[in-house]
């Protein structure tokens, strides 16, 4: 790579308000110090959450001719960056994406769905096309329903023993991922974390985080995107996972503490700085 910021081609939709997709992936990654190439899916007045009727327009025939304008300039990416998609179409760039840039890294946030239910997007063709997509990728960052989701097993209701979540993130790793990180997991032992596995080193991982009664759209682009900003500076997988989790956890909690609607997304700009640091504020430990 010459002289220059690293590069992420992020494809994923663009909502105008609430904070979430590339609103969030656009300043946390250039924050971090990584250059971000948008390729949206999708161009929404909001997120779906909640807010009404969504203007939204579909760009699924905008990827694949974006895609051939950067092949024919020559231009590198350090990553390729995967979030919701809205059809096969769309599962069919992403797939070629990862086959012009083979030596960037592949990260795959499977957005299906969440509490247990998948969302209205989503079917069993989406599903499978899905995981043709996690195959290819080096990293991909489930919570537990898409985790289940990709495992083609009933969603679990009930916390989950050290046991069950090594045997989750092994089989995760085994549909072709070398890490596979599941985000927001409530343990048998009272505890809320992050979990992940490093597959070519054989290690599981699990950081902490404190519990806070509501939940915000946008925070799994969050905790990706910091996640990515990590792996681009040289971080081992469990201190990207504490990075990311030491962010989430101090935004989500000073945006609790101003009672802000929570549809309309974290309040992580006062915040945004903390990321140019190298220091990590969470720690780690093994699963």
């Amino acid at each position: 790579m010459e002289n220059r910021p690293g590069r992420v081609l992020a494809i994923h939709d663009l909502s105008g308000f609430g904070r979430c997709s590339l609103t969030v992936i656009l300043p946390i990654l250039s924050a971090m110090g990584v250059q971000v190439c948008p390729l949206p899916t999708a161009v929404l007045s909001t997120h779906t959450g909640n807010l009404g009727d969504v203007e939204m327009r579909d760009l699924t025939d905008f990827i694949a001719p974006a895609l051939a304008h950067y092949e024919r300039l020559g231009i590198d990416f350090e990553c390729v960056y995967t979030g919701f998609l809205g059809g096969a179409g769309q599962i069919d760039s992403c797939l070629r994406a990862l086959a012009l840039y083979p030596k960037a890294l592949a990260v795959v946030d499977p957005v299906m769905g969440d509490h247990g239910k998948a969302y209205r997007t989503m079917n069993a063709d989406m599903i499978r096309r899905m995981g043709e997509l996690v195959a290819g990728a080096d990293v991909i960052t489930p919570n537990l329903t898409e985790a289940c989701m990709l495992l083609h097993e009933d969603y679990r209701f009930e916390p989950l023993t050290r046991t069950q979540a090594k045997s989750m993130l092994a089989r995760l790793c085994e549909l072709g991922p070398k890490y596979a990180v599941i985000t927001g997991v409530q343990m048998a032992d009272g505890k809320i974390a992050n979990l992940g596995f490093d597959r070519e080193r054989g290690s599981y991982w699990m950081v902490g985080c404190d519990y806070t009664p509501v939940s915000y759209p946008g925070t799994g682009d969050m905790f990706a995107s910091v996640l990515v900003g990590g792996f681009l500076r040289g971080d081992s997988l469990p201190i990207a996972m504490a990075r990311a989790t030491g962010f989430l956890e101090r935004t989500i909690k000073n945006t609790f503490s101003y009672s802000s609607d929570p549809r309309f997304g974290v309040m992580f700009e006062r915040d945004i700085g903390l990321l140019e640091s190298r220091e990590v504020s969470k720690s780690f430990s093994l699963l």
